[in-house]
């Protein structure tokens, strides 16, 4: 399964160039301000890219997926795009797991305060869990900001160390950027845009084997 993965895009989606593959994934970050106008508009791009299977969650930006109702969400969800939120899906054989939770971060969306209010989102995730996707980063992986803050969050660094998923994607801390393998698990930090909002950073490529 050749899966491209990319991250806080923030409208400037139509700026990639996505190499061709199996699957596409996007750990959040859809849009800039969270409008209705900018998910539609990212909806659209996404759901035309050439992979069989599309998979996205949304971050902290994206207030339209945490402000609407999920009726209201699901209706501007193409069929062949595969949206979750703190939910799964099991793809020839792959089970993947996609949260939006990140550590409470001035007053964005699906924050939640660190300790047992966010311990409850990742408790959710299947101990069989293949490939996990959440917007933030855990603890001290592809974490650090600019001012050198490690901003990840350590009940989440907890909980993957128990569950062990062979690929861990996210973003949301852009200036972090890259790739490390840990403990048995690839992290990947998939943001495209630089700390300046500017679309720096290529799509990340896995070849992934179950």
């Amino acid at each position: 399964m050749k899966i491209t993965l990319i991250s806080d895009t923030h409208s400037k989606h139509h700026q990639l160039t996505l190499p061709k593959g199996d699957m596409l994934i996007h750990a959040g970050d859809v849009s800039s301000r969270g409008s209705v106008q900018e998910v539609e508009s990212f909806l659209n791009w996404f759901s035309k890219q050439d992979f069989k299977y599309k998979i996205f969650i949304a971050g902290n930006h994206d207030f339209f997926f945490e402000r609407a109702n999920e009726q209201t969400v699901q209706a501007l969800i193409p069929e062949n795009v595969i949206y979750l939120n703190d939910s799964g899906i099991e793809i020839e054989g792959i089970k993947i797991w996609g949260s939006p939770i990140q550590p409470a971060f001035f007053d964005w969306a699906f924050n939640r305060e660190r300790g047992t209010d966010i311990k409850k989102h990742w408790d959710l995730i299947p101990n069989n869990t293949d490939i996990l996707i959440t917007h933030g980063p855990p603890f001290d992986i592809l974490d650090q900001t600019i001012q050198g803050d490690k901003v990840g969050c350590e009940e989440l660094l907890k909980c993957v160390l128990e569950i062990k998923p062979k690929l861990h994607i996210f973003g949301h801390i852009h200036e972090a950027h890259g790739d490390v393998q840990k403990y048995g698990i690839k992290f990947i930090n998939a943001s495209v845009l630089n700390v300046r909002y500017q679309v720096t950073n290529l799509p990340v490529i896995v070849d992934f084997d179950k």
